[in-house]
């Protein structure tokens, strides 16, 4: 792997490197190929605000337009508002009428992101190759092959896709998502290695939060949650605006029971940009802490979110259904998760999707995908997903079964859910008495 090789020039975040003071007059074109999911939510506004000045002044900047779009695609997926989806269409469309496709990279890559966000990852990936076609180099669209791959449930071509964007264009972009596949692929200390090699090359303050909260994210992931506070708290002192590390701050917080350190965060959090698994965290720490009315406002808020998310065009993802299964309509969340296994067949995926069929009952085919979701990437492990699994076997019968996963789903991660962590002891605990015992 190309890690030690650094960041490439275009890897600087709207071409200031995430410099908030610079980021407003760098020029717009430098922002075509920028990877902005890295941007604060501050410095993310600023460059909209700098493009669409730019645009105004100078309206047939075909590139100016694509990187709009693309940025305009981050705004939705990271405030929360999918009315972005159709503005950002439009400003690709607008690139794609300024300069024609099969020169316009930046604006394929666009909308291969956009698709992305919209949950249309065969589209996504089409869309991605054919800005590759233009440019083999371009870091967004190499990034958004291996997303889409990695969606589409597709492990081993998002792991030769991750090698071949690692060659092409080493940099955080490419590093984050070359660990995420090796993490998916069971190598978690190969994600770990890669992260902090990552974080060596960072030289900016947003690189800096970008990374050392992937790191956190996956130290969380394997109930390392000292380990992970001390990556959040890297994050956060080097860009204390950074909403992805507060979060993962918070549900750090949560499982150490530190609720009250928790729920500021996640309070704060959903105050700024509320996602539907942010409100579903913040609402399962009402639920344990017996603040029934406040928990039920939270879920009321995702499946308002989840209907305006459709309304523009965004399908439901897996976190989503997983929320409505449990906390309202079960027999749309199995349709939703039904069409969505229909689109893609990720571990996620089978995972929402054995879940939903729990919750209606349907128990023997809930194994079946509960089963997939281990077997369609081996060695893979989440704590969430053993859960699910255990207490499908224990309403199958299996006591067994559900002990083992039990068990592992705690030991991998005591605090992957406030509500499913408590709910997983309570079962262990009952399994382990004999039977007819009170």
């Amino acid at each position: 792997m190309a890690v030690a090789l650094g960041l490439t020039a275009t890897s600087v975040a709207f071409g200031a490197g995430g410099d908030t003071d610079r980021s407003a007059q760098a020029p717009p074109s430098l922002a075509a190929d920028v990877p902005v999911e890295r941007l604060a939510a501050g410095d993310l506004a600023r460059g909209i605000d700098a493009l669409q000045r730019h645009l105004k002044a100078q309206p047939r900047d075909a590139t100016g337009w694509a990187a709009l779009g693309a940025a305009y695609v981050e705004q939705a997926r990271t405030s929360g508002d999918p009315a972005r989806y159709p503005q950002a269409e439009k400003a690709l469309k607008r690139s794609l009428t300024l300069r024609p496709a099969d020169e316009n990279d930046a604006a394929l890559a666009g909308q291969a992101t956009l698709a992305a966000a919209r949950h249309d990852f065969t589209a996504a990936l089409s869309h991605a190759d054919r800005a590759l076609r233009v440019n083999p180099y371009s870091e967004r669209a190499l990034s958004g092959r291996v997303d889409a791959l990695v969606e589409l449930g597709r492990y081993g071509e998002a792991l030769r896709a991750a090698e071949v964007a690692d060659r092409r264009r080493p940099g955080i972009p490419v590093f984050t998502r070359y660990a995420y596949v090796l993490e998916l692929r069971g190598d978690a200390p190969g994600a770990r290695r890669v992260l902090l090699r990552a974080l060596d090359s960072a030289f900016s303050s947003a690189d800096v939060a970008y990374v050392s909260t992937a790191l956190g994210q996956l130290a969380f992931d394997h109930g390392q949650f000292r380990q992970a506070l001390a990556h959040f708290a890297t994050a956060l002192a080097a860009a204390p605006a950074y909403v992805p590390a507060l979060e993962g701050r918070g549900r750090a917080h949560a499982a150490l029971g530190e609720t009250r350190r928790a729920v500021s965060d996640l309070e704060e959090v959903v105050r700024r940009h509320p996602l539907p698994g942010r409100l579903a965290a913040l609402a399962e720490l009402y639920e344990v802490a017996g603040e029934r009315r406040r928990a039920g406002e939270q879920y009321a808020l995702v499946r308002a979110w989840t209907r305006l998310a459709r309304a523009n065009g965004a399908a439901t993802d897996p976190e989503s259904a997983l929320i409505e299964a449990d906390h309202g309509d079960a027999a749309g969340a199995l349709t939703s998760a039904r069409a969505e296994w229909s689109r893609r067949r990720s571990v996620h995926t089978a995972d929402a999707l054995a879940w939903a069929l729990h919750k209606n009952g349907k128990d023997e085919e809930a194994l079946t995908y509960a089963k997939k979701a281990m077997a369609l990437s081996p060695g893979y492990r989440n704590a969430s997903f053993l859960f699910h699994r255990g207490m499908i076997r224990r309403a199958l019968g299996d006591d067994g079964g559900a002990r083992r996963d039990l068990r592992a789903a705690l030991d991998l991660n005591s605090g992957f859910s406030p509500t499913g962590a408590r709910e997983a002891a309570s079962v262990l605990s009952s399994l382990s008495r004999p039977r007819g015992a009170s």
